[in-house]
C-alpha cells in the first residue's frame, strides 16, 4: 500500500487480526528485523527498491505466523541480479523463521526451483506430470550449484517433461 510505511505496510495484517497497536507495532518491527529493512521502517514502497519492496511483502506475510506460505511469483518482475538476489534472502530468512515454514512456491523457472526446492511438482495441462525431491550437494541457492551433474541431469530432465507436455500432438 502505497500510502503507507514499511513498518505500516507490515503492520497491516495484524491490524486485520485485531492485534492490539503497541503489539502490532513491536511484532512488525520485529518482522521487518527478520527480513533486515529495519533501517527503513519510515520509508514509503516509492522509496525502496524492488527487492526491498518483496521483502516487505515477505514482511507482511510472515508478521502473522502462517504455517504455510503461498508465493506466486514473487519474483518474476525483478530484473535477474535483483531475482537471484531475492532468491538468497528468502532461503535465508527462511531459514531462520521459528517454527519452520512451508512454502508453496509457483515459479515458471526451472533454474529458480531446483535452487529453492525441496520437492518440485511439476504441472502441465492442468495436472500433475511428475514430482521430483531434487537432492543436491551444496548448500542451497548457492550459484555453485549450477555446474552440480546432478543439478544438470534435474534441469535437462524437467526440460524434457515440459517439452512433452505442451508438445501439440499430431493426427
Amino acid at each position: 500500500m502505497p500510502w503507507r510505511t514499511c513498518l505500516q505496510n507490515v503492520e497491516f495484517s495484524l491490524e486485520l487480526r485485531g492485534m492490539n497497536k503497541e503489539e502490532r507495532k513491536q511484532r512488525a518491527f520485529q518482522t521487518l528485523e527478520s527480513v533486515d529493512l529495519t533501517k527503513w521502517a519510515d520509508y514509503y514502497p516509492h522509496e525502496l527498491s524492488g527487492g526491498m519492496q518483496q521483502r516487505v511483502g515477505i514482511a507482511r506475510a510472515l508478521a502473522v505466523n502462517p504455517q504455510i506460505l503461498l508465493m506466486d511469483e514473487p519474483f518474476g518482475a525483478l530484473d535477474a541480479i535483483t531475482r537471484t538476489q531475492m532468491q538468497g534472502e528468502l532461503i535465508s530468512i527462511l531459514s531462520k523463521a521459528v517454527p519452520r515454514k512451508t512454502v508453496i512456491f509457483v515459479t515458471h523457472s526451472i533454474d529458480e526451483a531446483l535452487l529453492l526446492s525441496d520437492r518440485i511438482i511439476v504441472f502441465g495441462k492442468g495436472q500433475i506430470i511428475e514430482e521430483i525431491t531434487p537432492h543436491l550437494s551444496g548448500p542451497r541457492g548457492q550459484i555453485e550449484m549450477l555446474l552440480d551433474p546432478e543439478y544438470v541431469q534435474i534441469k535437462r530432465h524437467l526440460m524434457k517433461l515440459l517439452e512433452e507436455s505442451f508438445r501439440v500432438k499430431e493426427g
